[in-house]
C-alpha cells in the first residue's frame, strides 16, 4: 500500500511522491497523472501554509549597531542586537563577519562556527557554574510579535551547534513571561519553562535542529531561552577531543515559534483596526503601536497592528494616509517634536517595506501640541503618546 500524499515531504519530493501515489493507486494515467499531481500539490500547499514566526529577528541578522568586538557585559549585547536582550549582566555573544574574538577565547574555538543561515548568530554558555566558569549561565530574551493564546498549540524550534571542545548538555529550555526580566548580576535564572529538551544536545561539528511542541497556558509576551537548571541537575557528555573544556557553550540560530492548527478562536474587538473603513477625513489612532523609551525603534508587539494597517491600505488601494506622531509633555517641546517625527517616519517606513507605495504615505510629528488627555496623570500621558493615521 503506497503512502498517502500528505505523508510526503514538501517541494519537489512532495510532487514526485504525489505522481507515484496517483500512478500506484491507478487513479489516472499518462499526461493526466502529471496534471492532477501538479493540481493536488498546489491544493496541499494552499491548504497548509506556514504560519508566521512569532520571534522577531530569529536569525540575529538585525543590529542596532554593528558588533565589532567581544562583549563581557549583558548591556553590551543589548546595545548592539535588535529586539534580543540579555536579562542579566552575563553576556550572550553576537557573531557576524566583522567580529574579532580575543586570542585567549579564539584559542578555545570561539568564533570558528559558520552561522546556520545568513551572516550572524548568537552564542550562550549554559553549564559550568560548579567549576567556576564566569558567566556560567547566559540567556536570550525577546518580546514576541504577539502574545501567546491560552490553549493554543505551538511548535518551537531552534538550531544549535556546540563549541567543539565544550561539554554537551541537556536542559536547553524556553520559558514565557508576562513582563521582561532584568537583573544587574549574572545569576542563574529559575524560570519555569514550557519547553525543555531533556536529551543531551550532541551536535558534532555542524548544526542540529531541536524541535518540539507546547500548549500555551497563558498570554505571555516574552520568550526567555537558556538553561534554568542547576549544574547538579544537568546531564553532560564530554566530547572525544583533546583538552575538552569544563563548560557547555552553544551557538544559537533560527529560533521559531509558530501556531499549529487548529487555531484557537480569539474574539475580535469591534473597534479593532482590521474592522475599520478608510474614509477621507477620518483619523484612526493605532492602539497597539509601541516604541522603546526615548527611541523611534518599534517594539515587536507593534508588528501585528501595523500589518493590519498595511492590509487596510491594500484593501483601499488608492487611499492616501498621513501618519502623525504625538507625545506627552515630558521633555522639551523641540525634543518631543523631533521624537514624534521620527516615530511617524518609522511607521511609514514599515508600511513601505511591506508593499505600500511611498506616494500613498506621508508623515508628520506634532510633539506635545495636541494632547487628548491630562498630562498631569500617568494614564493621561500614556494616551497622549500615540500614533494616528489620518486618511486624506
Amino acid at each position: 500500500m503506497p503512502e498517502s500524499p500528505r505523508e510526503f515531504r514538501s517541494g519537489r519530493h512532495q510532487l514526485r511522491g504525489l505522481v507515484a501515489w496517483l500512478v500506484l493507486t491507478n487513479l489516472v494515467s499518462g499526461v493526466s497523472v502529471l496534471a492532477q499531481a501538479v493540481e493536488q500539490h498546489e491544493v496541499l500547499a494552499q491548504a497548509a501554509p506556514e504560519t508566521p514566526n512569532l520571534v522577531p529577528n530569529p536569525s540575529f541578522e538585525e543590529f542596532r549597531v554593528r558588533p565589532l568586538g567581544w562583549y563581557f557585559k549583558g548591556a553590551n549585547y543589548n546595545r548592539v542586537m535588535r529586539y534580543w536582550r540579555s536579562p542579566t549582566a552575563a553576556s550572550p555573544d553576537a557573531y557576524n563577519p566583522d567580529v574579532r574574538v580575543p586570542g585567549n577565547w579564539a584559542d578555545k574555538g570561539f568564533g570558528d562556527a559558520t552561522p546556520h543561515s545568513g551572516d550572524a548568530m548568537s552564542g550562550l554558555t549554559v553549564y559550568g557554574c560548579a567549576d567556576g566558569k564566569p558567566h556560567c549561565r547566559e540567556y536570550l530574551q525577546v518580546q514576541l510579535t504577539e502574545p501567546l493564546v491560552r490553549g493554543q498549540r505551538y511548535s518551537f524550534s531552534v538550531w544549535v551547534a556546540a563549541l567543539p571542545r565544550g561539554l554537551r548538555c541537556n536542559g536547553l529550555s524556553a520559558a514565557f513571561l508576562d513582563v521582561a526580566n532584568y537583573y544587574d548580576d549574572d545569576r542563574r535564572l529559575s524560570a519555569k519553562p514550557l519547553v525543555t529538551f531533556t536529551e543531551v544536545a550532541e551536535p558534532g561539528q555542524g548544526w542540529t535542529e531541536l524541535v518540539t511542541q507546547f500548549t500555551a497556558t497563558g498570554e505571555e509576551l516574552y520568550l526567555l531561552f537558556g538553561n534554568f537548571a542547576e549544574d547538579a541537575s544537568t546531564k553532560t557528555v564530554t566530547p572525544a577531543v583533546d583538552n575538552p573544556l569544563n563548560f557547555a557553550y552553544y551557538y544559537i540560530d533560527d529560533i521559531a515559534i509558530r501556531k499549529i492548527e487548529p487555531f484557537a478562536r480569539v474574539a475580535t474587538d469591534p473597534d479593532d483596526l482590521s474592522q475599520k473603513v478608510l474614509r477621507a477625513g477620518e483619523s484612526i489612532t493605532l492602539r497597539d503601536v509601541y516604541f522603546d523609551t526615548d527611541s523611534d525603534e518599534l517594539q515587536p508587539r507593534s508588528f501585528r497592528e501595523l500589518d493590519k494597517l498595511v492590509a487596510l491600505m491594500r484593501r483601499y488601494g488608492e487611499v492616501r494616509v498621513r501618519i502623525v506622531g504625538h507625545t506627552d509633555n515630558e521633555g522639551t517641546p523641540d525634543y518631543n517634536e523631533d521624537l514624534s517625527r521620527r516615530r511617524a517616519a518609522t511607521v511609514v517606513r514599515y508600511c513601505e517595506e511591506h508593499g505600500i507605495a511611498r506616494r500613498r504615505l506621508d508623515s508628520e510629528g506634532r510633539g506635545q501640541r495636541q494632547p487628548v488627555a491630562d498630562n498631569a496623570t500617568a494614564d493621561g500621558r500614556q494616551l497622549n503618546r500615540r500614533v494616528v493615521a489620518e486618511v486624506e
